[in-house]
């Protein structure tokens, strides 16, 4: 029984020392700049030693994966939310995308990854990743449709598009998203 208890407590402490890394990384990337952290810096901001961290992490790149793996799931559900009640298919998307664009720009440690220096990091990631795909193919119905998948890696890039180069102003990204992204989502469903 004591070995499934400490197995138990270590798998929670590993949970935490996850998130507390994640976190330190997080404020690291507002502050300094995605590109400008390094993994010492992360270790020593997070109160752990490097060994620590990179039993967690493998490098950087496995790093940034795992923060932006959690705050895309963390947006996701912010998304879920401010969607749910929307029955008419192409507001529901319009509403999406904009919720996701400005849940990103209101948090600091999420902007970040879209300042200069930065985006290609964010691009690169958000394009290349299954839960992020995932995410938004779900949102978009049946996420093991392959034409579902394709039209969720459109609108992921149209998200990034809108975080790297922001429109005017929100009105003008509406019109965009309204006027360009629901039609050709919508059309290919």
């Amino acid at each position: 029984m004591i070995a499934t208890t400490s197995g138990w407590l270590a798998s929670e402490h590993d949970d935490l020392a996850v998130d507390r890394i994640l976190d330190a990384a997080g404020e690291l990337f507002a502050e300094r700049g995605v590109a400008a952290v390094g993994m010492a810096q992360v270790a020593a901001a997070a109160g752990c030693s490097r060994a620590t961290l990179y039993r967690h992490f493998e490098n950087r790149g496995s790093l940034r994966s795992a923060y932006v793996h959690r705050e895309a799931r963390r947006v996701g559900g912010v998304v879920a939310a401010k969607t749910s009640r929307i029955d008419d298919p192409a507001k529901r998307l319009e509403r999406a995308v904009l919720a996701a664009v400005a849940a990103v720009r209101s948090e600091p440690t999420l902007a970040s990854w879209f300042a200069p220096g930065a985006s290609g990091i964010a691009g690169d990631l958000a394009t290349a990743s299954e839960v992020i795909e995932s995410l938004a193919a779900a949102f978009l119905g049946d996420a093991t449709d392959a034409r579902t998948r394709e039209a969720a890696r459109w609108v992921v890039r149209v998200v990034v598009s809108l975080l790297t180069v922001p429109g005017a102003d929100a009105a003008e990204e509406r019109r965009l998203v309204r006027r360009f992204l629901v039609p050709s989502v919508l059309a290919g469903s």
